[in-house]
């Protein structure tokens, strides 16, 4: 039986690092895309193929969309010599960059990259990629809890990800003739690099946000590899459309 094949974009670190591994421990056969650090992406690919899946890292700035048909061709070759298939079955929309600034000072540069990088990127970028989506196939989208509630400095980076929760019920409702299932899942806080390590490394931040999550604790970049790689099993084959919040009770 042949492997799944997912396409997860910012797979070199973090969370999709993370969700990468997991996916592979069950089978299912990686490409990974890294914008910068080569050497941590390929480091991520020996991983994977330690775990008996294959990989594969391919270079990728998701804000920058007119790379994306040039990308698409990598991604067909890949499929066609690699694998021997014209279509992979998972598509995880997972690369993303933070931004700290409060409503008043942030800058129209700093919001184009945020809509760029969170929203115009994953938007073009999985619609050149359905032609290679198998029928059948899951997308998931990442977004956060900041779309949900609202802490101060985070007005762009949540508002970009608030519309890719509307986008992803549009695709679900859109490309459900194919069979293909559209979900978007938002981490809580995790520890993990993101925003300059803050979550991870400020035992100020971490003891706030385990204060305000019901299971005591911040989250662990585990817990969101986990739940992706439940999210895209077939076993979750009927939840579609849905906003899927893994932040530990937070805020609720």
């Amino acid at each position: 039986m042949s492997h799944k094949i997912a396409v997860i974009t910012g797979g070199s670190r973090g969370l999709g690092e993370n969700a990468a591994l997991k996916l592979a421990a069950k089978g299912v056969d990686i490409i990974l895309t890294y914008r910068n650090k080569q050497q941590e992406a390929q480091q991520v690919v020996q991983r994977i193929e330690a775990l008996g899946a294959r990989g594969v890292a391919l270079q990728l700035d998701v804000g920058d969309s007119q790379r994306f048909d040039a990308f698409v061709s990598e991604v067909q070759k890949l499929l066609k010599n690699v694998w021997q298939r014209e279509s992979f079955d998972y598509l995880l929309n997972n690369a993303g960059t933070s931004l700290h600034a409060a409503f008043d000072e942030t800058t129209e540069e700093q919001f184009d990259e945020m809509v760029n990088v969170h929203f115009k990127g994953p938007f073009f970028l999985t619609q050149k990629l359905l032609p290679l989506l198998a029928n059948g196939g899951r997308i998931l989208n990442i977004s956060s809890g900041l779309a949900r509630f609202s802490l101060p400095g985070s007005s762009a980076y949540a508002s970009v990800k608030g519309a890719m929760e509307v986008l992803t019920r549009y695709q679900a409702k859109e490309l459900g003739a194919r069979g293909i299932a559209v979900n978007v899942l938002a981490p809580g806080a995790i520890a993990t690099d993101f925003s300059g390590g803050m979550v991870r490394d400020n035992p100020q931040v971490n003891a706030f946000v385990a204060s305000q999550t019901a299971l005591g604790r911040v989250g662990l970049p585990d817990d969101i590899g986990d739940a992706v790689a439940q999210i895209l099993s077939d076993e979750s084959g009927w939840i579609n459309g849905q906003r899927i919040e893994a932040s530990g009770g937070m805020f609720i």
